[in-house]
């Protein structure tokens, strides 16, 4: 962010349990299992009715913002000094506040500690294949970095009906997990003396 708002309590991956609603509040309740989404949806804007964008006008991934959008105050707070929001989650702490449009209610029998990267990294990557990408059946994908985000491009890639998904990392011992995750072919650039691109066309 361009604004240096501090103290602020960082985090936007988690899972957590909704302790409680705010008036009108009609999409979760008290008990319900939830993530944090950090590109929040209002329902109502044309960004979250279209098909091609989650850019949400109201609640939209805003790194400055460090208050509530409905009255423009922090809900966290030390010695009645105000501590600012991170992008409408601050999940690094044990009780957080957020909009109801920034969660997601799950499934109560996933793990939290397992479900917790589907906020962010494995929804990330899976997206930036299927749904922005879009490779076509046959195609070929090359994919920079194999870890949470690279492997959940790997498998948006494999649904998406890619035939050959290239991964490419300088840690070589990620590649035996990637292929689990539908990569086909790996490239470590530290193998080669020329840049990592002109490997990739020659192939």
């Amino acid at each position: 962010g361009q604004t240096p708002m501090f103290p602020r309590i960082f985090g936007h991956e988690a899972g957590g349990i909704v302790e409680s609603v705010g008036e009108g509040v009609t999409d979760v309740a008290p008990g319900d299992h939830v993530l944090p989404v950090f590109t929040g949806e209002c329902k109502e804007c044309p960004h979250c009715k279209s098909a091609e964008s989650n850019m949400c006008d109201l609640l939209r991934i805003n790194t400055d913002r460090g208050v509530m959008i409905g009255d423009g105050k922090s809900r966290f707070s030390i010695d009645g000094k105000p501590i600012y929001h991170f992008v409408g989650t601050s999940t690094f702490s044990e009780y957080t506040v957020m909009h109801v449009g920034c969660v997601a209610k799950i499934n109560p029998e996933a793990p939290l500690d397992k479900v917790c990267v589907l906020s962010c990294g494995i929804s990330t990557g899976l997206g930036a294949s299927i749904n922005v990408a879009k490779p076509p059946k046959g195609s070929t994908v090359a994919i920079f970095g194999l870890g949470a985000v690279g492997l959940a491009a790997a498998e948006g890639a494999r649904i998406a009906g890619a035939s050959r998904i290239i991964g490419i990392d300088l840690n070589a011992s990620r590649f035996e997990e990637a292929r689990k995750f539908g990569c086909t072919e790996f490239v470590n650039p530290k193998d080669y003396s020329k840049p990592v691109q002109q490997v990739l066309a020659e192939m």
